[in-house]
Order: C-alpha cells, then structure tokens, then sequence
C-alpha cells in the first residue's frame, strides 16, 4: 500500500460475520481502517460520497471492498455493477465473501467484474484463516497502480 494506511469497506448484514471478519483483519494488522455498512443502499452512498458519507473525511476509498451478496435494500450483485460501471470505483478490488455456492451467482459475480470470489467456511477456525489470507493477499502481496 506504498506506506499509507489500508483502508476496506466491508459490506455485510450479518453481525457476527462482520464482527469476526474485523477483528481477524485488525488482530493481524491487515487494515489500518474498516469501515462497515449493512446493507447494499449504505454501500452505495458510502463509495458514491452520498448523505451521510458526503465528507471525504468520513467515506475515504477503500482499498478493498469485501461484499456480500445476499444484502437487504440493494443485493451485492447490483453494488457490484455500480462499483465496476463506475470510473473512480472501478479500479479497486471487489471480494465477494458470501456463503452462496450458487454456480449462477458465481458467474454472474465474474461477469460484473468481481476481483475474487469466496464462500464462506462454516468453521471458525477455516473462516479465520480465510480472512487472514485474503488480507495479506489482497492488500500487501498484490501489486497493483
């Protein structure tokens, strides 16, 4: 991250996975700063810089976005078409962690653009495990401008 602090935007609606994954990324000092939104309308206004978010300061863009896809008020299929048809959003990667196995919502993710793909282990320890690498990947391993 060339020395600035990483910033994800994790889009999820389940409390408990959201808890989990926060505190895996910041227990291995993956991110710097996590914001959180519960539903695919927040995720929106947040990277659009709408209502609440409007200032900069509070809506800063995230290096990762790690998105569900089953979200109330807009899907993660629809947050991840505005991400990709957009010019100042396009450009940074898009996880969808989700606990969809669903061939078509996995080829209708790549088809949008998704960067990667996950489902999510049942287990805590695989889920863990999961989160740590995909920090370390995405945000210190992967180069990218």
């Amino acid at each position: 991250m060339k020395g600035n602090p990483a910033v994800i935007l994790l889009v999820e609606d389940d409390e408990a996975h959201a808890m989990l994954t926060m505190r895996t990324l910041e227990d291995e000092k993956i991110a710097n700063e996590i914001h959180w939104v519960v539903d695919g309308e927040e995720a929106v206004n947040y990277l659009f810089r709408r209502g609440k978010y409007a200032d900069k300061g509070k809506s800063p863009r995230p290096d990762l976005i790690l998105l569900d896809l089953r979200l109330p008020k807009r899907d993660g299929h629809e947050v991840l078409r505005e991400i990709k048809k957009s010019n100042d959003l396009k450009h940074i990667p898009v996880v969808v962690l989700t606990t969809s196995e669903s061939e078509g919502d996995m080829v209708k993710a790549y088809s949008n653009y998704v960067n990667s793909y996950l489902v999510k282990p049942i287990d805590f320890g695989e889920f863990t495990e999961m989160i740590r690498e995909l920090g370390f990947y995405w945000l210190i391993w992967n180069r990218h401008p």
